[in-house]
């Protein structure tokens, strides 16, 4: 599609939104009774049969009517911004009842979609002290991510980085390696994770699955405000105020949220600085009527760690760890034979980093749309959006062993600098049917989303290299830089069609097909201004993708489903920097999956259970640093269990555990040798999470919650060589919640909640991650640390 086309939608979209918005204040159509202006009660126990074309809430629906119509209820879409009900209003220990966008445009709730679906709202988020949302992501069944904040990564069904989709409000903004931001989740109503290839929901990429962040919203109500202040012992600082309810204005609700976090890392001379503002007005002219707009802006500074190398045992002697890293090892970077490699204990704090070394981003968003509800049984949703982002790395990044260093500055290191400017606008508009077909009850959704894509980057064409000892060196700067310039635009458009037809009360089939034609155009010019050869090049694709599956509910409050499910993605890494001399073939993904979800014991315990088989062809992978090379196939299955359970109101039992086999097949190296059989890296055979909490209601003096959590990560490999192993570790965590009363010091707070917590009590020094384009080096995760917390309601 080109730009023409793409303004020409977004110019038809206003002239729609400013049309119906007239028309509707004029006159409001379908007038409603008084006594229904709430939604129903959210059912906890044994779920009853919804009639087919039960309306579900959406993102503009916040703004409740004042009356409702019996029309049925329209399917929640990306195209009107965050579409599910609110964290608070989903009532059961996993949040089954919640409508997560990421599951479909059905407007089903996480219990009826035919796949794996987690929600992690925002008083789990607090509880847990879910501060950041890497923090958050590593909650969820079977997920791991990088403690590191300059370079997010997620890995997730025995798929990492790319293959894991990263959307904000539903809106996927490119590859997650390049775009993926650490951020305080105090502005975040919840986390929505969809498992496996999901291409449909998400477009390409999908393919271990979806990672979806909502922001909080706007509700009808009184106007509620909250604010907390936290610290821990080294220094960081983290601070939130938050308000939100109707105005005086008829019809107008709004939220807006501010955050500011200060981190000092573990790591000498580490810390990162994020503010994040949201906002977002919700008015409704009509009861048929609804719109709204929504900003936002993320300021983001790091100075960053960029990992810590792997030392020969031989070397570090008496100062070598033990259960962080174990095996043998080659450096992908000198060619020097480490053998057998350690963590040495004098570098478990050491910054390899340059004194200058910054990573800095800020992106703002701007979102507008409207939900028209053209008669009792067809809903109308637009959205239009704006994403734009500046990025910018430059630091010393490799850090790797010279075995053959004679100088005693063994540590080899190297320069990078790359700057992005990233500009998106898109359209989402789609149309919800709800009727029957041959008597069965049927709802169908229609949706166009057409996008354009600006993407330019300035990046380093030198990469200047040094030596230092491995410990107690002169940090140095940056030193000489030279440029060259990367371009890359992308238009996309996307059709959808999904659609759940009941077959009987308590059989559905549920199934979509997206078809997602996209070009990419591409240039590149050297140091010198002269355009490379191979450049500029035009490529594009028209990749088909779809799921389809059944959901039986077999017994009351049990959910048996099955699903098989497609995804496409760029195979050669990222999008933005692809080269015409790589593979331009796009790889797919395959899924089947089958499993169980139950609500029991008067909605008091609810758990799922999932079997998966995923297999993902003409892969890429990087062999060794920042070579790519031909993977084959990818292949994992596993299981996932999750379950949580409220005994007695005071208690609180959750837990999940998830055991994946991933591997290569067809993995030959073209100098001889394979991979084939071999795991990628990031990926652990097992992930256990589970955690409790008990609440004394009457100590003699204020409530108090005590609580904890354990978390372990199997072993998993730093490459794909499978030579070095960073080894399984376990982490628990503490924490303690005081309630107290109204005091003078805070005598307009509602509600005030001191929070003391400690984590990894046992202070395991374990390896968090490994980046395989540095395989040199690995991330360590934090120590023990404590942290006190005040937060307020009022």
């Amino acid at each position: 599609m080109s730009a023409r086309n793409f303004w020409g939608s977004v110019s038809l979209a206003g002239l729609v939104v400013a049309g119906c918005s007239a028309m509707t204040t004029a006159g409001a159509q379908d007038k409603r009774a008084a006594s229904d202006t709430l939604l129903p009660d959210v059912t906890v126990d044994a779920p009853r049969q919804r009639p087919a074309a039960r309306r579900t809430p959406s993102s503009t629906q916040a703004v409740r009517p004042t009356a409702r119509t019996t029309r049925p209820q329209t399917a929640p879409s990306q195209a009107a911004g965050p579409t599910a009900p609110s964290s608070a209003s989903a009532g059961t220990p996993l949040n089954g009842n919640a409508t997560p966008a990421t599951g479909s445009r059905l407007g089903l709730t996480a219990r009826e979609v035919p796949a794996t679906i987690e929600v992690i709202g925002a008083e789990t988020l607090r509880e847990q002290g879910y501060h950041t949302t890497v923090d958050a992501v590593k909650g969820a069944t079977g997920v791991s991510a990088g403690d590191a904040p300059n370079d997010v990564g997620y890995a997730m069904r025995g798929f990492q980085g790319n293959q894991v989709n990263v959307l904000y409000n539903g809106i996927n903004i490119g590859p997650t390696g390049f775009t993926a931001l650490t951020m305080e989740t105090f502005n975040l109503d919840r986390v929505e994770f969809l498992k496996g290839p999901s291409s449909l929901s998400s477009g390409q990429g999908a393919v271990g699955g979806t990672i979806n962040f909502v922001t909080k919203r706007p509700y009808t109500g009184p106007v509620q405000n909250e604010a907390f202040i936290g610290f821990d012992q080294r220094g960081s600082f983290r601070s939130g105020f938050g308000s939100g309810g109707s105005t005086t204005v008829k019809g107008l609700d709004y939220r807006f949220d501010i955050s500011r976090t200060k981190e000092v890392g573990f790591i000498d001379e580490t810390e990162f600085k994020n503010v994040h503002v949201s906002g977002q007005l919700n008015y409704r002219p009509s009861d048929s009527f609804r719109t709204f707009v929504a900003a936002e802006f993320k300021d983001y500074n790091a100075k960053p760690y960029e990992g810590t190398p792997l030392v020969p045992v031989s070397f570090s002697g008496a100062n070598a760890t033990s259960g962080i890293v174990s095996g043998t090892k080659i450096s992908d970077y000198n060619g020097s034979n480490l053998g057998a490699v350690t963590i040495d204990r004098c570098t478990l704090s050491t910054n390899y980093n340059v004194v200058d070394g910054h990573k800095t981003i800020k992106e703002s968003w701007v979102r507008s749309g409207f939900e028209w509800d053209l008669n009792n049984a067809v809903t109308l949703r637009s959205q239009i959006y704006n994403y734009n982002a500046s990025r910018d790395w430059y630091n010393n990044e490799v850090s790797a062993f010279n075995a053959d260093a004679k100088d005693g500055r063994p540590i080899d290191r190297e320069r990078f600098f790359v700057h992005h400017n990233h500009n998106i606008v898109g359209n989402v508009t789609d149309v919800t049917w709800n009727g029957s077909i041959f008597g069965l009850a049927n709802r169908l959704v229609g949706s166009v989303e057409s996008s354009h894509t600006d993407f330019s980057r300035p990046g380093a064409a030198n990469f200047f290299h040094d030596t230092v000892p491995l410990v107690g060196f002169d940090q140095g700067v940056f030193g000489s830089l030279t440029t060259q310039m990367q371009t890359a635009t992308i238009d996309s458009v996307a059709l959808n069609l999904e659609d759940r037809l009941k077959l009987t009360d308590t059989f559905a089939l549920v199934g979509g097909l997206r078809y997602n034609p996209f070009t990419l155009d591409r240039n590149s010019i050297d140091k010198d201004g002269v355009v490379r050869s191979g450049f500029p090049y035009s490529k594009s694709w028209q990749p088909l993708t779809g799921r389809i599956g059944t959901t039986w509910w077999a017994l009351p409050g049990t959910t048996f489903y099955s699903q098989y499910a497609t995804a496409t993605d760029i195979s050669a890494d990222s999008i933005f920097i692809l080269s015409p001399t790589q593979n331009l073939t796009l790889s797919d993904s395959r899924s089947y999956e089958a499993g169980v979800k139950q609500l029991t014991w008067n909605g008091r315990a609810e758990w799922t259970f999932s079997a998966f088989d995923i297999e993902r062809n003409n892969v890429y992978s990087a062999q060794a640093g920042q070579r790519l090379n031909l993977a084959g196939k990818v292949k994992s299955q596993g299981i996932e269990l999750a379950a949580a359970v409220r005994p007695t109101p005071e208690t609180k039992l959750w837990g999940n555990v998830a055991y994946v086999r991933a591997r290569y097949a067809d993995y030959d190296l073209a100098g001889g040798g394979s991979f084939s059989g071999n795991t990628p890296p990031n990926i652990p055979a097992v992930i256990v999470n589970g955690g409790g909490s008990y609440r004394f209601l009457n100590p003699g003096w204020w409530p108090v919650e005590l609580g904890f959590s354990v978390r372990h990560v199997g072993d998993r490999w730093s490459t794909d060589a499978n030579t070095v192993k960073l080894l399984a570790y376990t982490t628990a965590d503490l924490f303690a919640f005081i309630d107290l009363p109204k005091v003078p010091m805070f005598a307009t707070a509602t509600s005030t909640r001191l929070a003391f917590r400690v984590r990894n009590v046992t202070d395991k020094r374990y390896a968090a991650w490994s980046d395989p384009f540095y395989p040199d080096q690995i991330f360590l995760g934090a120590p023990r640390t404590y942290e006190v917390e005040a937060s307020f309601k009022f």
